[in-house]
């Protein structure tokens, strides 16, 4: 079997807040609403995949975040801007909000959007992410099957 090149990988983070998720709902010109995860691609600047999501998550958010702990990883076909074909891999990280100021929030996505970025809250439970269209696919597969195990992540006695 051929392994497939990696062209792109991008840092998401499952933010809790409590007993609510925080996501980010996209509307673009032309397409239904859907939600994601905040974060992004890891750009070249950054030493490591968690310093691409702290980047990402302060740029979408205005945030900082806390206990961050790898949860998820999905692969996609992915073709880049330069017409390079191979793989995105995205990683997912659990993590806590320690605080967000909107009013902080920058970056591409604010200072040049393409639709809208609402930050949004919903319950982290089978029923509150049923509420919405979160992408990937793959991602709501996983927390439909995983919510206790995803909060568990940051039980005590996990030792780090």
């Amino acid at each position: 079997m051929t392994e497939r090149p990696v062209v792109k990988r991008t840092a998401r983070a499952i933010l809790l807040d409590g007993d609510q998720l925080i996501l980010i709902k996209r509307t673009k010109p032309g397409m239904d609403p859907y939600w994601l995860t905040p974060g992004g691609g890891v750009e070249p600047g950054d030493a490591t995949v968690v310093d691409a999501l702290h980047r990402e998550v302060d740029e979408e958010l205005g945030a900082k975040i806390t206990d961050v702990v790898p949860c998820f990883v999905d692969t996609i076909e992915h073709i880049t801007d330069g017409g390079r074909a191979g793989v995105k891999v995205q990683h997912f990280f659990v993590c806590r909000l320690e605080s967000m100021d909107p009013s902080r929030r920058h970056g591409p996505e604010i200072d040049a959007p393409l639709g809208e970025y609402e930050v949004v809250r919903v319950p982290f439970s089978r029923m509150g992410i049923a509420t919405v269209h979160l992408v990937p696919l793959s991602l709501r597969h996983y927390l439909d099957g995983n919510i206790e195990g995803v909060r568990a992540m940051h039980a005590p006695d996990l030792g780090r």
